[in-house]
């Protein structure tokens, strides 16, 4: 394990090397935390060149093959940058922006830690509560509310689905997304949503062909739009208590198939229930460092139903930030100067976005929600994580870009009528 132990913060302008898997928004978010809070650069390391995050001259960005290549392929090139960074007196912290990312890392968490802080949960928790049916298990438990779920064993070639059982809608999804993640085959959603009993037995048969080894959790819809979803981000010391939360309500989810899901538009909200709900629960398993709750608010009952929990940092994590507690400073104290992190809510008056107000025009349906969110646009209160004005011309052009894209995707999948 790294010896931080004389370590002190003025060090860390000289030795600090954050290192982050994968080109997306989540990455670039910490190197805007990492760079204000300690000056330094973080190193992103992906198979492609994301344009919008290399041109940034907030990182070092290096496309390696070998992070497209497997999981071999990654370790044997994240072994060969440790010693590299150990030898040169660095003191390094690697995350990742995807749930296999955190898989690898915490799976081989032992090893990295020779030359890594690796700020990810033991194994055994992380791949236990990451199972939905054993978090439903916990929640259930605690008290906690959850939807009303089954599970189907796509391994197992002797299930039989009663699909004439159920009541429509529902929604289908795998249990394992990390392991969903990295599989490619026509057909392929993030979410299924399921209107009759041949969607459900066509779904089932469809990731049991491609190969897909886990359950398919089948749970009661929820009714509501995107509004009714609740993005909550914790941060807990060793003890798994909780030091800094945040959260709110999304406003507009993607909803291309690849990515949807993902919130796109979150409007500042606090609940105690969830947050107490969250507290319990990280407290309950011992939970470390970052954690990410998706929940959505039943209209039916007024509870808020937990979905899962992302043990890693959310794409969406820099709303922390812009809530007022630095996200990469929570890492290097937690980790790496093991100092007491005072109990922080991280919400703020900021509208986290990564669309136009156009998109919000036509796409948001809750006319109350809807003239909310653009004030806060046109009263200089909304925030995209890639608008830095101290970055280079050409991020500032691929920004740009990408954030103007979001009209024509969401026009595309939603409708291009107003209010779609």
């Amino acid at each position: 394990m790294i010896d931080t132990s004389q370590l002190t913060e003025s060090d860390l302008s000289a030795r600090l090397v954050p290192v982050a898997l994968g080109g997306e928004i989540m990455s670039y978010g910490f190197a805007r935390c990492f760079h204000e809070a300690y000056g330094v650069k973080t190193m992103v390391v992906s198979a492609v060149d994301v344009k919008v995050t290399s041109s940034s001259n907030l990182v070092d960005y290096r496309v390696v093959p070998a992070m497209g290549q497997g999981d071999d392929a990654i370790m044997d090139f994240l072994r060969k940058l440790g010693a590299e960074l150990a030898a040169a007196g660095k003191v390094a912290i690697i995350f990742g922006s995807a749930d296999w990312h955190a898989r690898i890392l915490s799976q081989n968490k032992e090893e990295l830690s020779q030359w890594f802080a690796v700020p990810y949960n033991d194994f055994e928790l992380l791949d236990d509560i990451t199972q939905k049916e054993r978090f439903y298990a916990i929640c259930e438990e605690l008290g906690i509310d959850y939807p009303k779920t089954w599970t189907f064993d796509c391994a197992d070639p002797d299930v039989v689905i009663d699909a004439e059982s159920f009541t429509y809608p529902l929604i289908a999804k795998p249990s394992n997304s990390a392991r969903y993640d990295l599989m490619d085959f026509p057909g392929k959603e993030k979410v299924y949503e399921v209107q009759t009993p041949d969607d459900l037995l066509r779904i089932f048969d469809l990731l049991r062909e491609a190969g897909y080894d886990r359950e398919l959790v089948v749970q009661d819809f929820i009714p509501g739009d995107d509004d009714a979803l609740r993005s909550l981000t914790t941060f807990s010391d060793a003890s798994g208590d909780v030091c800094v939360v945040s959260g709110g309500r999304v406003v507009l989810q993607d909803h291309s198939p690849a990515r949807i899901g993902n919130p796109m538009c979150i409007l500042p909200e606090r609940v105690d229930r969830i947050i107490e709900d969250a507290k319990r629960f990280c407290k309950h398993v011992g939970y470390r460092g970052f954690g990410n709750f998706d929940i959505k608010y039943d209209a039916r009952d007024g509870s808020y139903k937990f979905f899962e929990i992302n043990t890693r940092p959310g794409r969406n994590t820099y709303y922390v930030a812009q809530g007022g507690a630095n996200i990469a400073r929570l890492l290097v104290d937690e980790y790496i100067l093991h100092r007491e992190i005072p109990y922080q809510e991280a919400y703020g008056d900021t509208l986290y976005t990564c669309v136009p107000k156009k998109v919000i025009e036509r796409h948001v349906s809750n006319p109350e929600l809807r003239d909310k969110v653009l004030d806060m646009y046109r009263s200089g209160h909304a925030g995209y994580p890639y608008d830095n004005p101290r970055d280079t011309f050409a991020h500032k052009l691929y920004a740009r870009v990408t954030f103007m894209h979001q009209v024509q995707k969401f026009d595309r999948f939603m409708g291009s009528g107003k209010n779609a």
